[in-house]
């Protein structure tokens, strides 16, 4: 029953953080939406900021195993439709998921007060999508599935304007859609330009 408590606490947390910011939760709050007294939230975290820790705590690891991180790198595809697969699924669960969405948002809030927020910010926007999609295409090349070329170069080129996208269906949802067609448009594109049968040996 306590950890029950614990997690809707962080649950709750992750929800107010994500609309206000941690500065603009207090914990009165929090605990009014979880229909308790200040005094329950404080049974089982010290302080605001544990709670904030303990969430980016979760947050990492739910993250990395639903999404993939330099510390679980995703299979190499076995053709350039698996990799257009792979891709979908992960543009998928990154919006659809409320959870990695809301850790988004919060990260973007968070970044320019928190060092730690700061620090996951660029790892799951920028470094961390590099890391893994560098995993991927030298394994494509490896299987001569794509032509050789710089694979890190490739990785940040493929996942900056599929971030930029995600980005925008956390300011516009009702974008979604065409978002997502999009970035399945691109990774086509992608395909055209640096499968192996487009390299002229």
């Amino acid at each position: 029953m306590a950890h029950d408590t614990r997690e809707r606490i962080l649950d709750a947390a992750l929800e107010l953080f994500s609309q206000n910011g941690y500065a603009g939760t207090n914990i009165r709050e929090l605990s009014a939406s979880l229909g308790l007294v200040k005094s329950g939230i404080y049974k089982h975290f010290e302080s605001k900021e544990e709670i904030w820790n303990t969430l980016l705590d979760r947050m990492i690891a739910y993250y990395g195993e639903r999404f993939g991180s330099a510390e679980h790198l995703p299979p190499v595809p076995d053709s350039p439709e698996e990799l257009v697969d792979m891709t979908m699924r992960l543009a998928e669960l990154t919006i659809r998921d409320e959870k990695i969405s809301m850790t988004r948002k919060v990260l973007s809030i968070e970044q320019f007060r928190d060092d730690r927020a700061r620090a996951l910010a660029t790892k799951h926007f920028l470094t961390g999508l590099t890391v893994m999609f560098t995993h991927v295409f030298t394994g494509m090349m490896d299987k001569g599935l794509l032509r050789k070329d710089d694979p890190a170069m490739l990785a940040f080129a493929y996942t900056t304007p599929i971030s930029a996208l995600i980005h925008l269906c956390d300011r516009e949802p009702e974008k979604t859609g065409q978002a997502l067609a999009k970035i399945e448009a691109f990774s086509r594109h992608f395909i055209r330009t640096y499968g192996k049968d487009t390299c002229h040996e």
